[in-house]
This record gives structure tokens, C-alpha cells and sequence, in this order.
């Protein structure tokens, strides 16, 4: 798979994003509500996460996971666990869980989906400004037990806006969860 990975800045101690999410976006209209309409082109990465998310198309979690496994290997950080993002909407099935137990299963290395608790619930945030966003994160996330202290946490979310969750994420891992090292990895990033 093409990827154009980058460094990602923020509260961890290296983090990368693998690429774009949509690569083309034009607007073409409204529709009958007046939305604004657009005809966009996701990346390879980008279509295979809209078509899990959205599509409910399981077959794209292995590619995905391939993807991260091998990019991680290149990349060789030294990780001791994995933790997904926690999902900012309830769906049976959780795509970034997925995705992270079938990286976890191909590095050979522990996902950890309960030590990062969700405490307070949030609107989902791909429609909220990077300072609305920085507010409404505020305290809603917790740390369980001390399972991840003095590891080295390959933090992991599937999109990347402004930063928001993950830097709230790094910041509480880092200094209720006890981690040694916070290594964040974006699968995609939205353009602006």
C-alpha cells in the first residue's frame, strides 16, 4: 500500500501519522437541505477506513492491520502494548478495536481496551473546533489499575484532525497511567 507517513508533534515522545485521509475533495452543490456537497477521493488507507467504519466492511481490518504491522516494524519504536483510542460513538463493534487487536496479534504484543476509561460521554467531535474540542475532553477519560505503568504505549486512533484526543490521551497515560513512553500513530489525517 502507497503511504506518505509524517511526524506527528504533540504531548508524546514520537508519534507519526501514515497518511492523508481523503487525497481530492471538490465541492459540487447542495443538496435538497442545503448541505454542501463534495465528490471526494480517498487515499488506499483512507477508503479502507471509511469502508470499515462506515461500510461495515470487514475485510478491510486485515489490510489495515498489515499496513500498521509493517510500518511499525520500519519504524521499530520498541513498544511494550498497544492502546486504541477510546471510540467517541458506541457500535457493537468497535473498528479501532478491531484494528488493534489484529496489529496486536501480528507484532505479537498485548492491546490494552480497559485500562483507558471513558468516564463522561462526548458528541462526536469531527464537526467541533481544535478549542471546542480541547474543552470537551476535559476529564473525560480515566485511568484503571497500573497496568501500563513503566511501559512504553503505542498509543493508536485511526484519524487525526486537530490533535485533541490524542493529546489528551498522552498527557493522561503519561502522567496518571505511569507509561515510560507515549508512541502515538495516526492512521490518517484529515487535510487541514
Amino acid at each position: 500500500m502507497k503511504l506518505d507517513p509524517r511526524e506527528l508533534h504533540g504531548a508524546w515522545d514520537d508519534g507519526r501519522v501514515l497518511d492523508r485521509h481523503v487525497s481530492r475533495s471538490v465541492f459540487i452543490g447542495y443538496d435538497e437541505y442545503g448541505n454542501p456537497q463534495f465528490e471526494t477521493t480517498r487515499t488506499e488507507l483512507g477508503d479502507l477506513l471509511y469502508k470499515l467504519k462506515y461500510r461495515g466492511d470487514q475485510s478491510a481490518v486485515r489490510p489495515i492491520a498489515q499496513t500498521v504491522r509493517d510500518f511499525v516494524c520500519h519504524w521499530n519504536p520498541g513498544l511494550d502494548v498497544i492502546v486504541p483510542a477510546a471510540p467517541s460513538k458506541n457500535r457493537a463493534c468497535q473498528p479501532l478495536f478491531q484494528i488493534a487487536d489484529e496489529v496486536g496479534r501480528l507484532l505479537e504484543l498485548p492491546v490494552d481496551k480497559t485500562s483507558v476509561r471513558k468516564i463522561r460521554a462526548t458528541p462526536e467531535l469531527k464537526n467541533v473546533d481544535a478549542v471546542q474540542r480541547v474543552e470537551l475532553l476535559r476529564g473525560v477519560h480515566t485511568i484503571e489499575g497500573d497496568g501500563l505503568r513503566g511501559r512504553r504505549v503505542l498509543l493508536i486512533d485511526d484519524l487525526y484532525q486537530s490533535g485533541a484526543t490524542m493529546n489528551a490521551l498522552a498527557r493522561l497515560l503519561k502522567e496518571s497511567g505511569g507509561a515510560s513512553a507515549i508512541l502515538a500513530l495516526a492512521l490518517t489525517k484529515t487535510r487541514n
